[in-house]
């Protein structure tokens, strides 16, 4: 049996594996689910049709599953997924998807969400993605795999963000955001690579030689053309370039705000940033 503790509320209809652990003054609304391994600290609220994978940890006062911030939704029977391993850190707020986002918010796993961060509703995030304290998400926000989100950053809504791209902290982030991109400042702009990330990731010497060459061509030193043209050139220059791939493709993804560029004037020195 789940170990529940006496001042918690589970209600009917919610399915807790047999290990799951809810500790005082937490609620776990009807349909939600909770995997294997799951703990609830004190004073949690897990609403309706929320699913926690295996080992989620959710620590006090976070609200995960509660109706999304979003005047148009009408009490539709959306959704949140939260992937395994992931941790949900205190006074976090996640909310489900709405009718206009395909009804389903989801967290991927292994991320880690600090504290007092928000994912609004359809926000899509990748696994390994850490989020700092206060940092928020606006609704239908993509986040790519092991990107990272600094404190009090806030994404506006329907902004993509690439796997691997660091975002500091208090910025303003109104366009997508490449792969491996590095952005800085209250009024947001791409500022070079995240060479960090891109060794974490075990991306080789010569291949990050590539990249910050393509990067230069891209936004520091353009040469006539449109972005999507320049990135689809240089992939077809260098086809065995995975990542150069994976770039371009980027950049010719659907784009609501489009692509987040450097400040006019900016020196390519600052691809060395990281």
């Amino acid at each position: 049996m789940a170990e529940i503790h006496p001042t918690a509320v589970v209600a009917e209809g919610a399915r807790l594996a047999a290990d799951v652990r809810v500790g005082p003054f937490s609620v776990v609304g009807p349909g939600a689910r909770l995997d294997a391994g799951v703990v609830l600290h004190s004073h949690v609220v897990v609403e309706s049709r929320t699913h926690l994978g295996a080992g989620v940890e959710v620590f006090p006062f976070a609200s995960v599953g509660h109706r999304p911030q979003d005047l148009k939704f009408k009490g539709e029977a959306s959704s949140l997924e939260v992937g395994e391993g992931t941790q949900i850190r205190e006074h976090v707020t996640i909310n489900p998807g709405t009718a206009g986002g395909g009804m389903v918010t989801r967290i991927g796993r292994e991320c880690l969400l600090m504290v007092a961060s928000h994912v609004a509703h359809d926000c899509q995030v990748g696994d390994g993605v850490i989020m700092a304290n206060n940092a928020t998400l606006a609704g239908h926000v993509h986040v790519g795999d092991r990107a990272f989100i600094g404190g009090l950053a806030a994404v506006l809504q329907f902004v993509r963000i690439g796997n691997n791209a660091m975002i500091g902290g208090l910025a303003a982030v109104r366009q997508d955001v490449i792969p491996f991109g590095l952005v800085m400042g209250e009024r947001s702009s791409l500022v070079g690579l995240n060479l960090i990330g891109l060794r974490r990731a075990e991306v080789g010497r010569e291949a990050i030689d590539e990249l910050r060459a393509a990067y230069d061509r891209l936004f520091v030193s353009p040469h006539g053309g449109a972005l999507e043209d320049r990135a689809k050139a240089l992939a077809a220059d260098q086809p065995e370039n995975e990542l150069l791939s994976r770039l371009a493709e980027f950049i010719a993804g659907r784009s609501k705000h489009g692509i987040l560029q450097p400040r006019q004037g900016a020196s390519d020195a600052l691809v060395e940033v990281g």
